[in-house]
């Protein structure tokens, strides 16, 4: 490296503390850290799909197009494995469609290399590595990369799932204030259902299993038993689908006890696969980190092995928790998956408005709040198993949960979204900003899905649910229609998707109220599956 050049901080990669934690002091310098770096874009970006509705299933990229097309320059890959050279630190892997370049080395090396302090850190009893302001590089790497990740190793995200403990209805008022009045707690506890049945509720394909399409599902802890995997689908009386697992950046699948992540991992595993049992599955295991959580989505996106036609997650966390820098990259990915005809749903956050930051203001919850994915917000239904006599937004109070939904701090308004008239941000300023969710479905513990984890069974809800539930729909779609429908939401926001929305009209989620058209609370409302196929099938 040359003597004295100028180092350049990263756009976006500045960390601050996270509020309560405690630095315990340095990191051991020989302490071996791995990181992600992201690089450029070979060309410039190719257009993504603008709609889900050509028809052609040649109007979307195949993973090696992609690559050729959007992955990294190979003069970039080599000037930064010189640059690791040059600080003796282990290139590991390097993925030219991805962009990525892993790295190994001790905290010191990497401190001198990133220009990074790394201290330790305690919060509720967790421990983690961090450092605070920017990540720096040599001013010549300033074009080359556009983010690291891995230097900074605090817990990233949170599963939106919540388990029904007690009955709602004996709860008192709970949750603070807000503009639109209190949270209110659930006043009648209607009855649990079987994936399959809130399927049918919905009106999903008929005829339709899901073969040949394979579901992803991004997890950040916990894991699954085979044996719970089969106990369920036997109760069901429903053929188990095949469940396999890739490890990320260190992840595995590791079950402990049922009030783990392990209902995470579970809840997503089997709405999706009870919906789409003719499906693949497979769970991409990462530590939560912002880069286990980037990793894991970019190895979903290109797996070039199990290509996966629709991505299911159900992390995430306040947009104020990110650096720019990862929701930059991830934003990034999640286009890439677009331009592929892979599906994303997100889980748009199970705490209202506030998302659980509990300063007073909104929060859009990200990944949910990316232009590039379907935001699945919550709702509370009551009827029976052949109709529903009510559904309105998930408000439950504090303890119960609240449909996550706002408007965006970071993304402005997509193009699909022109004509939905998105009221301004709650928050100081009324800023404009893309708005989440996008479409909701049953949430609510007290109208949850029944489960099983770790040998228990259990009723959870929350967006967590709702997320693999339009994942499985989406699977029984390109089953039916022999082509993915990749990108749903130009279509859905468009007078030809009309027709397979169904309205929800009451509740608020805090700060946003429910009403006609597009709200913050369930977006333009809950998918009719039949009509979204005959909309998609008139579009061909």
């Amino acid at each position: 490296m040359p003597a004295n050049e100028p180092r350049i901080a990263i756009e976006g990669s500045d960390r601050d503390p996270v509020p309560g934690a405690r630095a315990v002091g340095p990191i051991p310098p020989d302490e071996r850290i791995e990181v992600t770096i992201r690089l450029r874009r070979r060309t410039p970006s190719p257009a993504a799909p603008s709609s889900a509705t050509s028809g052609d299933a040649r109007s979307f990229l195949t993973r090696t197009e992609l690559r050729a097309t959007g992955g990294a320059e190979p003069g970039d890959i080599e000037l930064v494995e010189a640059f690791a050279r040059e600080h003796g630190l282990e290139v590991l892997e390097v993925a030219v469609a991805e962009r990525r370049v892993s790295l190994a080395g001790s905290a010191s090396r990497l401190g001198a290399a990133f220009g990074v302090d790394l201290l330790g850190y305690e919060l509720n009893g967790i421990s983690y590595r961090g450092r605070t302001g920017p990540v720096t590089i040599p001013a010549r790497l300033e074009p080359v990369i556009e983010g690291v990740f891995g230097l900074d190793d605090r817990p990233q995200a949170r599963p939106h799932f919540r388990v029904l403990r007690s009955d709602p209805a004996t709860a008192g008022p709970t949750g603070p204030s807000t503009a639109r009045g209190a949270f209110r707690p659930a006043t009648v506890v209607e009855r649990s259902f079987t994936p399959p049945e809130i399927a049918r509720l919905y009106d999903f394909v008929p005829d339709a299993d899901g073969h040949g399409e394979v579901i992803a599902l991004i997890e950040l802890g916990g894991g699954f038993r085979p044996a719970d995997v089969a106990a369920y689908f036997a109760r069901l009386r429903i053929d188990a689908p095949a469940v396999t697992f890739v490890a990320v950046d260190g992840g595995r699948n590791e079950p402990t006890t049922a009030d783990s992540a392990d209902g995470e991992v579970m809840l997503d595993i089997e709405v999706a696969g009870s919906i789409a049992p003719g499906a693949g599955i497979v769970v991409y295991f990462a530590p939560n980190t912002d880069r286990g959580f980037l990793d894991a989505i970019s190895r979903a996106v290109h797996d070039e092995s199990n290509r996966p036609s629709v991505i299911s997650i159900s992390w995430g966390g306040p947009e104020a928790a990110w650096t720019a820098q990862a929701m930059k990259a991830m934003d990034q990915v999640f286009a890439d998956a677009a331009r592929l005809g892979v599906t994303v749903t997100c889980a748009s956050g199970d705490n209202g408005s506030g998302d659980r930051v509990g300063d007073g203001r909104a929060h859009a919850d990200f990944p949910a709040s990316s232009p590039n994915v379907l935001a699945c917000g919550g709702t509370r239904i009551a009827g029976s198993l052949t109709a529903i006599s009510d559904e309105r937004t998930w408000n439950d109070g504090v303890d119960g949960g609240a449909s996550g939904g706002g408007i965006s701090d970071v993304f402005a308004p997509p193009a699909y979204q022109a004509a939905a008239h998105l009221p301004v941000s709650s928050n100081p300023g009324g800023r404009t900003g893309r708005g989440v969710p996008d479409v909701a479905g049953d949430a609510s513990p007290a109208s949850g899905y029944a489960v099983r984890v770790d040998g228990r069974d259990m009723v959870i809800g929350g967006t967590s649910a709702v997320a693999p539930l339009y994942a499985g729909l989406v699977a029984l779609l390109n089953q039916r229609l022999g082509r993915p429908v990749g990108f749903l939401n130009p279509l859905l926001y468009s007078p030809a998707g009309a027709p397979a929305i169904r309205d929800i009209t009451e509740g608020d989620n805090g700060a946003y109220p429910a009403g006609p058209g597009w709200d913050a609370c369930t977006g333009l409302g809950r998918i009719d599956g039949t009509k979204l196929l005959e909309a998609l099938q008139e579009s061909v």
